[in-house]
């Protein structure tokens, strides 16, 4: 395919961990370690907008979540100063446009479960403050705020605060992210949401039953909304076989949630993690854990293109797969980011 078909459009990661690994370094080597190691395989892969989650570990919790938060968004501000040439932190969609013009990569931050403020509701407004545009409130368990995924069989709702949380992110302006919550609180969330809502790296259930994917009537809840469902690059929730999975298996969940969805509401949530896991977890602990982390050749940003040249292949249309590369987090982001209620 035409190199220029990849290159022109917006290039939009939803989910990348990297922030994780950048800030397990020293504070002063941030900035640095970004621009040596993470800032070359954005630019090999085309991205152009870069949501970066702030997930919090088990071992921050629960004393020391907020602090850790704090922490990784601290990181996330210094990588923007100290990388200014090449990137800009995005507080709205005006930052976003100015970024691309300017050549330089959009980032936007977003919570993952948001441990460190669980019933304390009023924080997302700190949060806001802070520059935080996305957010989630489970993850695999339970939460002040909900259940996640993991914790389906419980049948649960969001609790009071959690019902609190959804009214104060539509308030702010912060996009509500239902990727990790239980099949029951997303029901439950899309009854009540007045604004757009995302997943940020779910698939289709309809083709993998796992858990963490979504299912048909749950992507149209989303699409209706006018929300985005962005795809997840992980083999254990592409194939019941992760060893198995391929690209090909990947463009499966992306034609299939195109299809459910329509052409407007699909976008790509890799939740690139392999890289991170292989920087900061110890040797001593790997031994004997067989987790698929990655598709081949698909284990970080440079091999986004792959992904552009297989729905090319597939015979996706040219303004869909524009779309899908990133046009449709953009348009979602200029109308709702940091639009306050």
């Amino acid at each position: 395919m035409p190199q220029a078909l990849y290159r022109t459009p917006v290039v939009a990661d939803a989910h990348n961990d990297l922030l994780i690994a950048v800030a397990a370094r020293p504070p002063h080597r941030w900035a640095e370690f970004f621009r040596e190691r993470w800032l070359p395989q954005l630019r090999d892969g085309g991205v152009t907008l870069q949501v970066l989650p702030v997930f919090i570990g088990d071992r921050f919790r629960p004393e020391g979540a907020l602090r850790e938060t704090l922490r990784m968004i601290e990181c996330a501000h210094v990588i923007a100063e100290g990388n200014a040439d090449a990137v800009r932190l995005c507080l709205d969609g005006d930052d976003i446009d100015a970024a691309l013009a300017d050549g330089r990569i959009a980032l936007v931050l977003a919570l993952e479960s948001a441990p460190g403020v669980d019933a304390d509701v009023e924080l997302f407004s700190t949060l806001h403050r802070l520059g935080v545009r996305i957010a989630s409130i489970a993850h695999w368990g339970r939460t002040p705020l909900a259940d996640g995924s993991g914790e389906d069989a419980t049948g649960s709702r969001l609790t009071e605060a959690g019902v609190a949380a959804l009214a104060e992110m539509e308030r702010l302006g912060i996009i509500f992210d239902v990727s990790h919550l239980s099949a029951s609180g997303v029901a439950h969330v899309l009854e009540l949401a007045t604004r757009p809502v995302m997943a940020t790296h779910s698939s289709a259930r309809a083709l993998r039953d796992h858990h963490r994917n979504l299912t048909d009537d749950q992507i149209r809840g989303i699409a209706a909304t006018g929300g985005t469902v962005c795809v997840n690059f992980l083999p254990e929730f592409l194939a019941a076989d992760p060893a198995g999975a391929t690209l090909d298996v990947l463009v499966d969940h992306i034609v299939h949630i195109t299809d459910v969805a329509g052409a407007e509401h699909v976008g790509l949530g890799p939740d690139f993690i392999k890289e991170v896991n292989d920087d900061i977890t110890p040797p001593c602990c790997e031994e004997g854990y067989a987790y698929e982390w990655s598709l081949p050749r698909l284990e970080g940003p440079r091999g986004l293109p792959l992904v552009t040249e297989a729905l090319n292949r597939r015979g996706m249309p040219e303004d869909t797969l524009r779309a899908v590369l990133g046009g449709n987090l953009l348009d979602l982001f200029r109308k709702e980011l940091g639009r306050p209620a």
